[in-house]
């Protein structure tokens, strides 16, 4: 990481609540082609995420604290802040004396940008401006949020402005949160209604409808420079399991993820 950073442009993509059964299973069935061709060997790999719901597992991940490997470590990282004793620190880890990784890539030359998506980014109030606040920019608006039928389109339209607004030799931190997945869901199955309600399979007809677009994403963020792109998920989520129904719970839907990264060629 410490060759990627400063040369290579980043892009992380949580996609929220997406649980790890349903990633899998779609990109076997071919279902999520776009998605399914980055990821190496065309699948995804077990994590856990560090927390059961968005604030939590973000916190900890701007930390560098991303999913970890469903295996006995330790794991060395990405990304990490300056912290002593740490054990998942290695000597290709990009370590950052600030706080978080947001400021740590803007010390080192990067303009950082957040498109989100679930409430948490959406600047309402002190709680919802936590997060975006750590950016240069942030964008939020309903039409990106968990109830627009359209939402990562929009999504996407934001990140590719922000991508051809920035002057060439400046690198940039993308930072995208997917609402799409989470509750509601259901407008994303063909022919349901609310009163259907939100399933599992209108979780993964939500999965589909990403995967219909996140290529124009990709194309963007390649379109100056190679781009090392972190795809995951920050938790996931319930669908009557064990009697349970959504998370901030101690489920193994919850707690498993998936994850890739991986780079983004960019212009020959």
């Amino acid at each position: 990481m410490n060759t990627v950073v400063g040369s290579d442009d980043i892009l992380l993509v949580t996609l929220d609540t997406l649980r790890y059964d349903v990633a899998c299973e779609l990109a076997a069935a071919g279902r999520i082609p776009n998605l399914a061709r980055h990821l190496p060997g065309g699948r995804w790999e077990e994590r856990h995420s560090p927390g059961s719901f968005t604030y939590a597992s973000h916190q900890a991940m701007f930390a560098g604290f991303l999913p970890t490997p469903a295996r006995q470590g330790p794991h060395p990282r990405l990304f990490a802040a300056e912290f002593g004793g740490s054990e998942s620190t290695a000597d290709r880890t990009f370590v950052f004396a600030e706080s978080n990784l947001v400021a740590g890539l803007a010390a080192a030359g990067y303009r950082t940008v957040c498109i989100g998506g679930v409430g948490f980014f959406n600047r309402v109030g002190a709680l919802g401006s936590v997060l975006p606040d750590l950016f240069d920019e942030a964008h939020w608006s309903p039409e990106l949020g968990v109830t627009s039928p359209t939402s990562f389109e929009a999504q996407v339209d934001l990140a590719a402005a922000a991508v051809a607004r920035l002057p060439a030799e400046r690198r940039l931190f993308l930072f995208v949160n997917v609402s799409a997945l989470h509750q509601p869901n259901w407008f994303f199955a063909e022919g349901a209604t609310a009163d259907d309600g939100d399933t599992r399979a209108t979780h993964a007809a939500a999965l589909e409808y990403v995967d219909r677009h996140i290529g124009r994403l990709f194309a963007a963020m390649s379109s100056r420079r190679r781009c090392l792109a972190i795809v995951c998920s920050d938790h996931g989520t319930t669908y009557g399991e064990d009697g349970y129904t959504g998370h901030r719970l101690g489920h193994p839907v919850v707690w498993t993820v998936p994850y890739a990264h991986f780079f983004l060629e960019g212009p020959r």
